[in-house]
C-alpha cells in the first residue's frame, strides 16, 4: 500500500522540537520513496482545516507535534477513510507512547509508511473531540501551570506543574454521572479516559483501551497532600489504582459537575468547562501503528 502524506508540523510544539526534527523525518520519508508535502500549522483550527482538506484528496495525514496537534486532526478525520500517522514531536507524546509508536521521529516516520491501520475511539466533551484523557479538578490547575511553563522542556514540566498545584489545592465535591448512575466524590480529581496515559507518561487509567467503546472513569477521593504525593509516585506505573481512595468505573456517557467551576483539559488543552457531558464515538478513527 502506497501512502501519500500531508505532513502537518506544529512549529511551536515543545519549544520548537517538531521543527528541529523535521529534517530527520523528511530524510527518512525520502529514503523510503514516500510522497509527501509539508504544512506548518498556524493553530488548532488551521490544523483541522488542513487535515480535512487532505482527507478530501485521499492523503494520509501525519502530525509532527504533540497530542495537542493530534486532537484537532483526530476530530477532522473522524469517520473518514483516511488514516492518521502520529510522529512524536511534543512534550508528552502520550498517544504515541500508548500505541507503541517509537519516540524517535524518523523511526516513527518509517511506521507511518510501513505500518498497519487500527480503528480507535474518539471522545467528545460537549462535542469537542479528544483522544486521551479529559480531566478536571486538581488536574485543571496542573494543566494550566504546565501550559504556562514555557521554559521547562520535556516531561518534567508535568511533574513540576503537579507539585506547584499541590501547594494551593483545596478539595472539591464532584458529581459524576456514568450512564445515568450518579456518584458524588469529595476529593482531588476526575479523569475520563479514552486512553491509558497523559502528562508525559502518567498511566492514570492503566486498563483503558482505545477501541473498547467505553471510558474508564478515575476518581481520586479525599486524602492529605502527603497521600496525594503517594498517588503521584505510583501513577507512572499505574499502580495508584490499587490505593483505597482511587475508584475506577466504566461507561459510555459521563456527565461531570463540581461545587466550583473547573476547566476541563484533554490532550494538553482546555476543551470545556463544568458542567459538561462526555461521550464516545466508537472505532471512528484510523491510526497507523507498528505491525
Amino acid at each position: 500500500m502506497s501512502r501519500r502524506f500531508a505532513l502537518l508540523v506544529n512549529p511551536s510544539s515543545a519549544g520548537g522540537k517538531a521543527l528541529a526534527v523535521l529534517p530527520e523525518v523528511t530524510a527518512e520519508l525520502d529514503r523510503l520513496g514516500a510522497s509527501y508535502r509539508t504544512i506548518e500549522t498556524r493553530g488548532l483550527e488551521h490544523a483541522a482545516e488542513e487535515a480535512a482538506a487532505a482527507a478530501k484528496e485521499g492523503e494520509t495525514v501525519a502530525t509532527l507535534g504533540g497530542d495537542g496537534l493530534v486532537r484537532p486532526v483526530a476530530g477532522a478525520l473522524r469517520d473518514s477513510p483516511v488514516a492518521l500517522a502520529v510522529l512524536p514531536g511534543g512534550r508528552g507524546n502520550d498517544l504515541a507512547r500508548v500505541l507503541g509508536i517509537p519516540p524517535e521521529p524518523a523511526v516513527a516516520a518509517r511506521v507511518a509508511v510501513q505500518g498497519v491501520e487500527r480503528l480507535l475511539d474518539v471522545g467528545e466533551v460537549d462535542g469537542v473531540p479528544f483522544i486521551g484523557i479529559a480531566s478536571l479538578g486538581f488536574d485543571s490547575d496542573a494543566n494550566r501551570i504546565a501550559n504556562d511553563a514555557k521554559r521547562i522542556r520535556g516531561n518534567l514540566v508535568y511533574l513540576y506543574a503537579a507539585l506547584r498545584a499541590l501547594v494551593e489545592w483545596q478539595e472539591a465535591t464532584f458529581t459524576v454521572t456514568i450512564d445515568g448512575e450518579q456518584h458524588v466524590v469529595r476529593g482531588w480529581t476526575v479523569g475520563v479516559a479514552n486512553s491509558k496515559a497523559y502528562g508525559g507518561g502518567m498511566y492514570a487509567a492503566p486498563d483503558a483501551e482505545l477501541d473498547d467503546g467505553r471510558f474508564d472513569v478515575i476518581t481520586c477521593g479525599a486524602m492529605s497532600r502527603l497521600g496525594f504525593l503517594r498517588v503521584l509516585t505510583r501513577i507512572f506505573k499505574g499502580t495508584h489504582v490499587e490505593l483505597p481512595y482511587i475508584d475506577v468505573r466504566r461507561g459510555e456517557e459521563v456527565a461531570v459537575d463540581a461545587d466550583r467551576p473547573f476547566d476541563i483539559y484533554a490532550d494538553g488543552d482546555a476543551v470545556g468547562r463544568t458542567p459538561a457531558t462526555m461521550r464516545l464515538r466508537p472505532r471512528c478513527l484510523k491510526v497507523i501503528v507498528p505491525e
